[in-house]
């Protein structure tokens, strides 16, 4: 399967603020309930930490949908 690459400035970003990052969700509280529902896997596995701290190169997944790859945004 594909992954769609997202670019973050800085590392750790947590679920939660990642999601709304990548426009996977509109705020917070989707964020929340999409999290706690059991919807959201980081590196394979079910994450129900909506504080779950992410770094560069993790995979996120949702209700099994594309693949999101976490990349670090390149200073010039």
């Amino acid at each position: 399967m594909a992954k769609k690459k997202i670019y973050i400035k800085s590392f750790p970003i947590r679920l939660g603020q990642f999601l709304k990052h990548a426009n996977e969700v509109q705020d917070g509280i989707e964020a929340k309930f999409l999290i706690q529902d059991g919807r959201v896997k980081v590196n394979g596995r079910v994450d129900t930490r909506r504080g779950r701290k992410l770094k560069e190169n993790d995979i996120v997944q949702i209700d099994n949908r594309e693949k999101i790859l976490l990349c670090r945004l390149k200073k010039r």
